[in-house]
């Protein structure tokens, strides 16, 4: 049974018996001693210390045991040299050359190096792990993340594994130094001079480099100057003939735009303005004013450019001044334009009406687009209708109407649902836009719609009419078309683009009737569903009936 005590070894506690701890407190007390001559004895002392606390914790890893014993302490002492043996070593050059030994692959560990280090330290420690240059690494990292990004992710993640080398047996380990006190010393006496040598090469080398520095900003501003008064010249001069061909082709889109607007009222690019709202709120003074707002700042830029890099041309200030007045004023005749419409959609409305069908001989209904051209009462005085005769028509061809260029244009769509009584009945709503909410109800009650109804045939138009010449307000119509249960309609393919929920050209294709004019359709439970006749014989089928007749 022997006796143990506690020690301290900077910050950590072990257990050792009182004989290890005699000998180990002798060998630090000659340690200390032999370093006590040099520049920062603590330092070194400091750094043995810790290595050796970390071998002891090793060791008592390593054999599983709570308590270092004389055994342990010869071996630890055996590892790092002792004193005399490292005086010795010392006195012969030869020896110390034997006894030191760098490069040493098993003892290196991985760590990130914080003395050479651009981000991280991580490529630095890898090529001390290595023993190879750290610009290979680096290299090798940029290619990765230039290929595929994966040497971000390698370096972020080997950045937060691999430790720092933080104490002097850290960076010696990473180097693959030998922890003795041989390599202790050597290693401070190295990173001594070369501190001293930093600084005593920077009094020498300080004025050189300002100099350096100097002629080389020098000599690059000097072959900048000269590459943009050559290559750079040619460079400048293309980008302004791109920039005028830009400029050119819109000149010539917004020019032809303009003339397309004021002649016609209308210009194909643009489908999506809605020309009917323009045309009865001073479209001329719109499209002149949206022509200049795009226009001047496109001639600015040409002539700026020609001035600029081609040296030719030129603006004098009270022009320049009188277009930028020009300008400005139709930005805010636009903008008092745009506004105007605007308000007179702020608020919108709707009114329905309920309108009583007559039943159909054994429920089956034809529905058609009614093609006859309505004429208001001025229409009819102007245009002398009633000197036509009697068995002449005029229809109206909706296909050949753009949804914005009509002037009578309203959006109609028409919805079939199942009726809850055995009554068709037809439910209308009329919705529109205005200034305020009262504007917005006036506009939809002064709608009209023409639906006629003879027999089965019900007739629907496909717009709708202002009755006193009223502008366009967005006006809309919803018609709600109840069938009973079990009815059969027979629509006309024409009032494809006005029914809605329902396909009459997959009908017709279901039945293989694709070049008729109408499809059947039927009221069920689920609603309006397409009449497939089962009877219906494909082509190719029929074909083969033919083949196999002629054979017979």
């Amino acid at each position: 049974m022997n006796k143990t005590i506690i020690i301290n070894i900077n910050g950590i506690v072990f257990h050792i018996e009182e004989d290890a701890y005699e000998i180990l407190k002798n060998y630090m007390t000659d340690v200390k001693r032999h370093f006590s001559t040099s520049a920062d004895s603590l330092e070194i002392t400091t750094d043995i210390e810790n290595r050796i606390a970390e071998m002891f914790s090793e060791l008592l890893e390593k054999e599983n045991k709570q308590v270092i014993v004389e055994q342990d302490v010869k071996l630890i002492i055996e590892q790092m040299g002792s004193v005399a043996d490292f005086e010795n070593a010392e006195n012969d050059d030869n020896a110390g050359q034997n006894a030191y030994t760098y490069n040493n692959m098993e003892g290196r560990r991985l760590f990130r190096d914080p003395d050479d280090h651009l981000v991280g330290g991580v490529c630095a420690g890898i090529a001390n792990y290595f023993g190879m240059n750290p610009v290979w690494v680096r290299l090798a990292f940029a290619v990765a993340i230039c290929i595929g990004g994966s040497g971000l992710l390698l370096y972020c993640i080997l950045w937060i594994v691999v430790p720092k080398a933080v104490t002097r047996a850290d960076r010696m380990a990473m180097k693959g130094e030998k922890q003795n006190l041989q390599g202790f010393k050597k290693n401070f006496e190295e990173e001594l001079n070369s501190l001293r040598g930093n600084f005593t090469n920077f009094g020498h080398e300080a004025r050189p480099f300002v100099y350096k520095a100097r002629d080389f900003f020098g000599d690059f501003f000097h072959h900048l100057g000269i590459f943009l008064g050559g290559v750079g010249n040619v460079l400048i001069k293309l980008i302004g003939v791109f920039i005028l061909l830009c400029c050119l082709s819109f000149t010539i889109f917004i020019i032809v735009a303009f003339v397309a607007l004021i002649a016609f009222g209308s210009f194909a690019p643009f489908n999506g303005l809605p020309f009917i709202v323009l045309r009865h709120h001073h479209a001329d003074y719109i499209y002149v004013s949206a022509f200049l707002v795009a226009f001047i700042p496109v001639l600015s830029i040409i002539i700026l450019t020609l001035k600029g890099i081609f040296k030719t041309g030129s603006i004098n200030r009270s022009t320049g001044s009188t277009f930028l007045v020009i300008w400005l004023c139709a930005i805010g005749v636009l903008a008092y334009f745009i506004t105007k419409i605007a308000v007179e959609f702020g608020e919108s409305a709707r009114v329905s009406e309920t309108i009583s069908i007559k039943p159909a001989k054994n429920n089956v209904y034809y529905l058609k687009l009614n093609d006859l051209k309505y004429f208001t009462p001025e229409d009819s005085a102007r245009l002398n209708i009633k000197m036509l005769s009697s068995n002449m028509r005029i229809t109206d061809d909706p296909y050949e109407y753009n949804d914005f260029n009509h002037n009578e244009y309203r959006k109609v769509l028409l919805n079939i649902e199942k009726s809850d009584v055995n009554q068709p009945v037809m439910i209308e709503t009329f919705k529109a836009r205005g200034r305020d909410y009262d504007e917005a109800l006036y506009n939809a009650r002064n709608t009209k719609y023409i639906f006629t109804q003879q027999d089965s045939i019900l007739k629907f138009d496909y717009r709708l009419y202002a009755l006193k010449d009223e502008l366009w307000h967005d006006e809309e119509l919803e018609i709600t078309l109840k069938i009973p249960l079990n009815s059969k309609l027979i629509i006309d393919d024409k009032l494809s683009n006005v029914v809605d929920g329902i396909s009459i050209y997959d009908c017709k294709e279901a039945n293989k009737k694709e070049n008729a004019n109408t499809a059947t359709f039927i009221m069920t439970d689920n609603g309006l569903q397409c009449k497939v006749d089962t009877i219906v014989t494909p082509k190719e089928d029929r074909l083969k009936v033919d083949t196999a007749h002629k054979d017979n």
